[in-house]
């Protein structure tokens, strides 16, 4: 809708160069947009205002100059007047609007999609909990946010893959097996000194009963240290196993499962920690050996291996994202809780010696989950092991329910999550309240089946009947749908699309509360039922894209 108003203006623009009524040379950057205010007409533009600057003269004078030949550069522009200092606003005429509804029937399911991306090749990693326990609320966020930037980006065009980077080496895995064991002897009868830093929740003691019945007491003798591996790699794998389960039921689907042990078992992390010291990337000091990462723009320099000769988590990290860029793709993006903002500078210098730029690497941050009961905080705790899982959530309120009311806020603002309210049948509900729009359009349509209408296609209806109102702003609020999506990609905000939603659903319940879609007047029926077609197709398009259902009966 915005691209005939864009080439219109840079026609006129290029006409009044010519004829030397302006001086600029090229055409600047500017906007076209919806105004919020309907009386300011349909679209507006600020190209006036930033001409002002080169031609040195008042924008109301430049925007009187452009003004009286848009019309005539496009005839589907019906009237534009100047507003304020020197905007330019438009109003299109209604057959303009019209088209819009035969192109979401021509697109059908991939209206709204675009090419920006180019086939371009972007990894999402997301949710990459340590398999140390089961995946809490707060990672339901993370899966969310991840998985429907991924739907996102793919229907945008980016050639997409999803993965998760599973942190199976280093000293939480070892706490994890020692829990394990632990528990596994106090079961059994053993005194047990339990140490505080160690994993508390209950599914320590499932993991041990677990052992217990596939082992027995096969473990009861055996020295700690020879013991602990043992239950390292059962807990880990079968934590891990249950993360994938709770995912599966969560929509949520990987293509790579990327395990951090393959990365020292391949050589990779050694490769890199000597790539670094050839390269006078890395020195040592006080017996340990330190990125240079001041000299790229992180706060303080960091280390690599310590003085006990084990290397660091930051280590392997290195290793991971270059080898993310070293399997072909263009573009990475990580989604990590906001605790791990302090990470952000240190993996973009890692990156910034490495050689590759930084728009080629981005961090969304995810903000904590407040989880409250009709409106009471529920208290959580993950080192004591006191948190609402992923699966009791899901069981408890559904996936739609959860996933939809993750995505209603930027991800980096924190969320109060109502689970009394993610099961209300109400308008307080987001995902009940889009969800019922779609399922009542279904109704209409099945009604309308019954007294002999079928949703036409556009060449059998008359639009210029849908002259209401609030017709128009429905079918206004469709045409965004492309534009929205497509911003949505570039700013990596899926929750753009919720919040779309909800108005086109408040737009959809006005009207129909003031407007019967079938009437006595068998034209204007058909040409209502065929807008009732295109709303549920978008509706189910963005529904699409965060993940959840557009069911057809509620």
């Amino acid at each position: 809708m915005k691209d005939f108003v864009r080439d219109a203006l840079e026609k006129v623009f290029e006409e009044c160069r010519q004829e030397g009524l302006l001086k600029s040379t090229d055409m600047p950057k500017f906007v076209v947009e919806m105004p919020r205010n309907k009386a300011h007409g349909d679209l507006a533009t600020n190209l006036a205002m930033v001409l002002a600057k080169t031609e040195k003269r008042p924008p109301r004078e430049i925007a009187d100059i452009l003004a009286p030949r848009l019309h005539e550069a496009d005839r589907r522009i019906d009237n534009v007047e100047i507003a304020g200092p020197g905007f330019i606003n438009f109003c299109v005429k209604d057959d303009v609007w019209h088209n819009v509804l035969e192109d979401i029937e021509k697109a059908g399911d991939r209206f709204g999609a675009t090419d920006i991306g180019k086939g371009r090749k972007v990894l999402v990693e997301f949710v990459s909990a340590n398999p140390t326990g089961p995946l809490h609320i707060g990672h339901g966020r993370g899966a969310a946010l991840g998985d429907a930037l991924a739907r996102i980006l793919a229907f945008t065009g980016y050639d997409v893959q999803r993965e998760y980077y599973i942190n199976d080496v280093g000293v939480q895995m070892r706490n994890l097996g020692r829990a394990t064991y632990l528990r596994y002897l106090e079961l059994l009868k053993k005194d047990v000194d339990f140490p505080d830093d160690l994993y508390r929740g209950a599914y320590i003691y499932d993991l041990a009963k677990e052992m217990i019945l596939k082992q027995g007491n096969k473990f009861l003798e055996m020295a700690e240290e020879e013991a602990v591996p043992h239950f390292t790699q059962f807990a880990a794998s079968t934590i891990l196993q249950g993360i994938k389960e709770d995912l599966e039921a969560f929509g949520v689907a990987f293509q790579e499962w990327f395990s951090e042990k393959q990365l020292f078992d391949n050589g990779s992390v050694q490769q890199t920690i000597e790539a670094f010291k050839a390269k006078d990337l890395a020195y040592e000091q006080d017996g340990a050996l330190w990125f240079r990462a001041g000299r790229y723009g992180d706060e303080k320099d960091r280390v690599m291996i310590k003085e006990d000769g084990k290397t660091t988590y930051f280590a392997s990290d290195i290793a991971y994202h270059q080898n993310k860029f070293t399997r072909g793709f263009e573009t990475a993006i990580d989604i990590w809780g906001a605790d791990h903002h302090g990470y952000v500078p240190r993996i973009r210098a890692v990156l910034d010696a490495l050689g590759i730029e930084q728009d080629a690497f981005s961090v969304l941050l995810v903000q904590m989950v407040n989880l409250l009961r009709d409106g009471t905080p529920v208290a959580m705790s993950t080192r004591a092991g006191e948190f609402v899982t992923l699966r009791e959530v899901i069981d408890e309120v559904g996936s739609d329910a959860a996933r939809f009311m993750f995505l209603t806020r930027r991800s980096d603002a924190q969320l109060d999550f109502d689970l009394a309210v993610a099961k209300k049948q109400s308008d307080e509900n987001p995902v009940y309240y889009v969800q019922y729009a779609h399922a009542r359009i279904c109704s209409i349509i099945a009604f309308a089946e019954e007294k002999g209408f079928s949703v036409p296609a556009y060449a059998d209806i008359d639009a210029s009947l849908l002259t209401a109102p609030e017709e128009t702003d429905l079918i206004k609020k469709l045409s965004q749908f492309g534009e929205m999506i497509a911003g949505s990609a570039r700013a990596f905000e899926p929750h753009r699309i919720s919040m779309y939603l909800m108005e086109l659903v408040g737009q959809f319940h006005s009207y129909y509360n003031k407007h019967r879609v079938i009437t006595e007047h068998e034209e204007l029926s058909l040409a209502r039922l065929y807008l009732m077609g295109a709303i549920k197709t978008v509706l189910k398009n963005g529904l699409s894209l965060v993940g959840v259902q557009a069911p057809d009966k509620m």
